[in-house]
């Protein structure tokens, strides 16, 4: 049980900063820390999908108040885009549906797709499988049960679109962009560009506004912090 002096700091309001692990959900994290400190008033800056890691911000009291204005912040991302293969998902959520040879593609063109068409203010069409609502229900939901639905494009801004490294057919790179930018769509819609298709292999978010993931702490850690103070 955590005391009432430690439940009473954290009612009041703190901004935490956790490095969310593969496979768990960011209401995961929000579910953790909210059954650890027994309050209610928990929320997160930003969902982070399942299939990445990295940076999650965390507010509970009074402090969800600023969740809005650190939504709002530049985000930072590393990862790698796979060239050469599809998926309904753009990431590994779904299985391959597509497959064409990377073997002419070479940095210089990568470079140039990226900065002829994904850096600056850019059009950009959400993935079907996203938590974005259309008619009240959730993207996602609507993929998994075939409906065909009409997703409007939106305006992203993309500052930073870094190739950090090619080893044929991985992309490694380093993106800063503007809330609502979808990588995985970056992924697809890159391999699109160069005419052989790619999805979003790995992706790790690294900074939001000047928060950065090195200050993070692991949840587990987190909480084991939680309960050592208590005891103390």
């Amino acid at each position: 049980m955590i005391n009432a002096e430690l439940q009473l700091q954290y009612s009041e309001g703190k901004t935490l900063l956790i490095d969310k692990p593969l496979e768990w959900t960011s209401f995961d994290i929000v579910k953790k820390i909210r059954g650890t400190l027994k309050i209610k008033k928990v929320g997160h800056a930003g969902t982070l999908d399942p299939l990445a890691s990295g940076l999650l911000i965390v507010c509970t009291g009074k402090h969800t108040k600023k969740i809005e204005s650190y939504q709002g912040q530049e985000k930072e991302y590393t990862g790698i885009i796979q060239l050469g293969k599809t998926t309904p998902s753009f990431d590994l959520e779904t299985e391959f549906n597509s497959e064409a040879s990377t073997s002419l593609i070479n940095l210089v063109e990568i470079e140039n797709a990226i900065l002829d068409n994904f850096t600056g203010e850019i059009s950009q069409v959400p993935p079907k499988f996203s938590a974005l609502k259309v008619g009240g229900e959730r993207l996602y939901k609507k993929a998994r049960k075939n409906e065909e639905v009409i997703i409007k494009p939106r305006l992203v801004n993309v500052t930073e679109f870094s190739v950090l490294k090619y080893e044929n057919p991985d992309v490694h790179f380093r993106i800063r962009c503007s809330k609502g930018t979808y990588i995985r769509s970056l992924a697809n819609d890159l391999g699109q560009c160069l005419g052989c298709g790619g999805y979003l292999k790995a992706l790790r978010r690294t900074k939001i506004g000047d928060f950065s993931v090195e200050e993070a702490k692991d949840i587990h850690s987190f909480v084991q912090e939680l309960k050592s103070i208590d005891k103390i």
